[in-house]
């Protein structure tokens, strides 16, 4: 379900959208819920299984590089971005959360092509473990930022 104006859901036809997912391996345990509210989404947005492609990478890092892979393709109407960054003592974290962060907007205005951002970026693994699933499902909110960014372009 999207949203037309504020306040406002709709759904869309997404029938004919070609969808590409970028999926983190590293927190498995919080992507993998993630990018099945992501695909829940997009099957009731009609979005056709057969037009749907999965990208497992390594870890959020390389989130930007496989989307950037994709969108040279040229042929996906929207990507989904599906992520999990979890505070722990030094600074990686800043540093993980920055760069996918940036790297996901630089692949997203330079082919023009609209990537839902559903990487989790959480001070610990409760607070992932509660926007991985439910109606809290950050993954299922990316699918519908995409869709909804594929409707308008």
């Amino acid at each position: 379900m999207l949203n037309a104006k504020k306040g406002k859901v709709k759904k869309i036809d997404g029938s004919k959208l070609k969808i590409g997912i970028v999926v983190s391996q590293f927190n498995d345990n919080i992507t993998g819920p993630m990018l099945e509210g992501a695909l829940e989404t997009l099957k009731e947005n009609q979005v056709k299984e057969e037009n749907i492609e999965i990208v497992w990478v390594p870890g959020s890092f390389e989130i930007p590089l496989a989307c950037q892979k994709l969108a040279e393709t040229k042929k996906y109407d929207a990507l989904v971005a599906i992520g999990c960054v979890i505070k722990g003592e030094t600074d990686h974290y800043y540093y993980i959360c920055n760069e996918v962060s940036r790297g996901v907007m630089d692949v997203m205005l330079e082919y023009n092509l609209p990537i839902g951002f559903g990487v989790l970026t959480c001070n610990n693994l409760k607070q992932a473990q509660v926007r991985s699933r439910g109606r809290e499902n950050k993954g299922r909110e990316a699918a519908v930022a995409a869709l909804a960014m594929a409707d308008v372009k």
